[in-house]
């Protein structure tokens, strides 16, 4: 059996930790897009 927690964290906790993630995510994607460009096509 799983035991669940009694009391879940608020909603906008879960939020804001879910667009931290999702930004972190993105941002990460984004600047090794940026540096991948810039290393394969510099100018």
């Amino acid at each position: 059996m799983t035991s669940r927690e009694p009391n879940p964290r608020p909603l906008r906790q879960r939020l804001l930790w879910f667009a931290t993630l999702w930004l972190g995510g993105v941002g990460t994607v984004a600047l090794i897009s940026f540096g991948l460009r810039l290393w394969i096509a510099p100018k």
